[in-house]
């Protein structure tokens, strides 16, 4: 485990990386001791420097939600972030959002449903039935996640380590939702969550497409996963957060000047480039 003074200066470091755009070395490879609940605890010591310099929490993320990521990362649950308000995105109906490119480092796409609450979810007992009932509505949503900690070291070329990820918000970097008007909401109970699905095209090409079941069958068993992941910490999901349950395709790598469109039917279509 490492201790207090290690957590604090690796947290500044990504607090610095996110300024600067300028990624770190793997933290795995510098304290090969390090273990999960260590990248937790630097993860939460970036986000309170986060909120104190005044950006406000409205959310979490779930990843490594497929059985492929959990093999590639060699764990055997999924992880999870914080969103803050500064990574949020509004993409107005039938118009093309533009996002700074340079607001990234190594910026890519991933495409997902977001569940936005209306009743806490708290505890080791929530359910499914549970996440259906405190959910105000569900809504498409992309993320985009990025490398504050390289993906790749530069001296050994090796990929990042799931301590690495944690450390770094999970990788969370920016979250792209509609404009939140009845197009974009879909009633949680009535609608059948695992078979919505999606279209990511990138400058017109198809990219990706998938159904919200590759979510571990289905979206909102995530969302009843981290509100038990969250009560050890004596924290819960919140009434008017935004909690995204996991991404459905593979991330797209994204730089200025592409245009994607992530068509989900009926659900509506969110339109956005990098500039």
């Amino acid at each position: 485990m490492l201790d207090d003074t290690l957590i604090q200066q690796l947290a500044a470091e990504l607090d610095q990386s996110e300024r600067t755009r300028v990624p770190l070395e793997h933290f795995s490879r510098r304290f090969p001791q390090m273990t999960i609940a260590d990248g937790y605890r630097v993860g939460r010591a970036w986000v309170a420097l986060q909120v104190a310099s005044g950006r406000q929490v409205i959310g979490h993320k779930i990843g490594l939600t497929s059985r492929a990521m959990q093999m590639a990362s060699q764990i055997d649950e999924p992880d999870f972030g914080t969103l803050l308000d500064s990574m949020r995105f509004t993409a107005p109906a039938g118009q093309v959002l533009e996002i700074p490119a340079s607001r990234f480092i190594a910026p890519r796409v991933e495409v997902e449903l977001a569940f936005v609450l209306k009743a806490p979810l708290q505890g080791t007992g929530v359910t499914v039935e549970d996440v259906l009932a405190a959910t105000e509505y569900v809504t498409p949503a992309i993320e985009i996640i990025d490398a504050r900690i390289e993906q790749f070291d530069r001296h050994t070329k090796v990929m990042r380590k799931v301590f690495d990820t944690i450390s770094d918000n999970a990788a969370n970097a920016g979250i792209v939702i509609g404009a939140g008007d009845d197009r974009y909401r879909a009633d949680p109970r009535s609608t059948d969550l695992p078979w919505c699905g999606a279209i990511l095209r990138q400058n017109g090409a198809v990219e990706e497409t998938g159904l919200a079941a590759g979510v571990q069958g289905h979206p909102a068993i995530g969302i009843a996963w981290l509100a038990h992941k969250l009560a050890p910490w004596g924290e819960s999901l919140k009434p008017g957060q935004i909690v995204l349950a996991g991404s459905f395709t593979r991330p797209v790598a994204a730089k200025a000047g592409d245009l994607f469109e992530a068509d989900y039917g009926p659900l509506g279509c969110l339109r956005f480039k990098f500039v």
